[in-house]
């Protein structure tokens, strides 16, 4: 598991720290998580699979898919933007202000962006 931690943290291209912070713990904390010196506690695991969206069966295991595959849930992900993208729950926010003529606008900028 210290490697599947260690992968996870090094793809978000977090330092021990920043990753540490995210999850509650300490520098320290992670370092002797990834060394193997500690193993994960319960906690640890469900945050890092909660904060980094992580397929809890590969963390553990190594087994499965990285990412979680499931039907993805509205509600779900706007729970998840609400508590871990405050970029991204202002946009969201900032879009449900605007009105009707507005959003349209926004949609074809954004169409002309994602092409």
């Amino acid at each position: 598991m210290k490697e599947r931690i260690r992968l996870i943290r090094k793809e978000r291209e977090l330092s021990q720290e920043e990753f540490a912070k995210k999850i509650g713990l300490t520098k320290t904390s992670i370092s002797k998580i990834e060394t193997g010196v500690n193993t994960p506690s319960e906690q640890t695991i469900m945050s890092i699979c909660r904060e980094f969206n992580i397929n809890e069966e590969w963390l553990r295991n190594g087994t499965g898919s990285m990412v979680p595959v499931k039907d993805v849930d509205f509600e779900a992900v706007c729970r998840s933007i609400g508590v871990s993208d405050p970029k991204a729950k202002r946009a969201i926010m900032e879009y449900w202000k605007l009105t009707e003529q507005d959003r349209e606008l926004w949609w074809k900028f954004s169409e002309r962006v994602f092409k």
